[in-house]
């Protein structure tokens, strides 16, 4: 079997960490593993396949020979490295926001739009979506093809590890803080979040809305390739470690029943479907964290509008939201294209 030189950029993060575990649980056919970092990260190891390897400093001659770049060290990061490594002919796979609107770079998520890996050509540079949109379009594009929808209206619901493992640190502390009757020390977030909700993630525009909630609306239409869906987001940090949950409203073109969504749903790619309400049966967080599936549950007629449904979508921010997807195209990239 071939093998590919691979590079996990951030490796020490929390999304990178899972970069590494997710390579080794897909058997990835990794031929040689780098792992590269700031400075601060010299001295650490992380483990692949029963062997320890190294954390290198992240530099401009870190690709040499190095086929696939996987991505997750923030935007300023990228901008500055993806286009070197490009250049050195490694393919990158970038999990930041920075090159996922550039019209010539595309943003993929496999079971949606696999053909727009094509793109890689143009710049070298392949954009993995916010985590939070990946989950949705997943659970949506088999109703969008089918009946085409119109508008979206989401809110969701984001676990700290969105932020990374200061957040995931954070709530831990607080929570034991507020539990012990300590007052808890605040610094990821501008507000507690243990036992709270902040309905802010990342920093506020001017129409109102912050730049989260733009993401979702902005990547949907370009992964969908269809500029005419209308769709708004609220985008709520809530109190919990691992797993994104949201409550998704659309309106389709055509009328489809809520059994004929869960159909359809129930065969598509990368989506369980988690719904006997009778027995109190739907998707939960904990339920989704660790596991590759997007779960859809609390599937419903929007009684509101004639052509309407409600769900909600559940899914380990980490995974598919993150490393999972990134290596589903790596996979995608090696079958079709390397």
């Amino acid at each position: 079997m071939k093998t590919y030189q691979v590079a996990v950029v951030g490796a020490t993060g929390a999304v990178g960490n899972e970069m590494v575990k997710t390579l080794e649980q897909r058997n990835f056919p990794v031929g040689k593993l780098k792992l590269l970092a700031s400075e601060r990260s010299i001295g650490k190891t992380l483990e692949f396949k029963g062997e320890s390897i190294p954390v290198e400093v992240l530099k401009e001659d870190s690709f040499e020979g190095v086929q696939i770049g996987l991505f997750s060290a923030g935007g300023s990061i990228s901008e500055k490295f993806a286009h070197i490594a490009a250049k050195a002919g490694c393919v990158v796979v970038d999990n930041t926001s920075a090159f996922r609107m550039v019209p010539d770079i595309p943003l993929v998520v496999p079971e949606v739009n696999p053909e727009a890996i094509a793109q890689y050509k143009n710049k070298g540079i392949i954009a993995n979506p916010n985590c939070s949109t990946i989950q949705m379009v997943v659970a949506l594009k088999p109703i969008h093809d089918a009946v085409r929808i119109k508008r979206i209206v989401v809110s969701t619901y984001q676990a700290v590890s969105g932020t990374g493992k200061k957040a995931i640190e954070e709530l831990s502390l607080q929570t034991r803080a507020l539990l012990s009757g300590q007052e808890p020390v605040v610094k990821v977030y501008p507000y507690r979040i243990a036992f709270n909700c902040l309905p802010q993630i990342d920093a506020f525009i001017e129409n109102g809305y912050t730049k989260e909630e733009m993401k979702m609306i902005n990547e949907t239409k370009k992964i969908f390739n269809d500029d005419s869906v209308a769709v708004t987001a609220t985008t709520v940090r809530v109190p919990v470690f691992f797993g994104h949950s949201e409550s998704v409203n659309i309106e389709t073109e055509k009328k489809i029943t809520a059994r004929e969504v869960k159909d359809l749903l129930s065969r598509a790619p990368g989506v369980r479907v988690v719904d006997d309400p009778a027995n109190r049966i739907y998707p939960l967080a904990i339920d989704a964290a660790g596991g590759d599936d997007t779960l859809v549950g609390r599937i419903r007629e929007d009684e509101s509008i004639a052509n309407g449904i409600n769900m909600w979508v559940v899914a380990d921010n980490l995974r598919k939201g993150a490393a999972l997807n990134a290596v589903q195209i790596a996979e995608v990239l090696i079958k079709e294209y390397l």
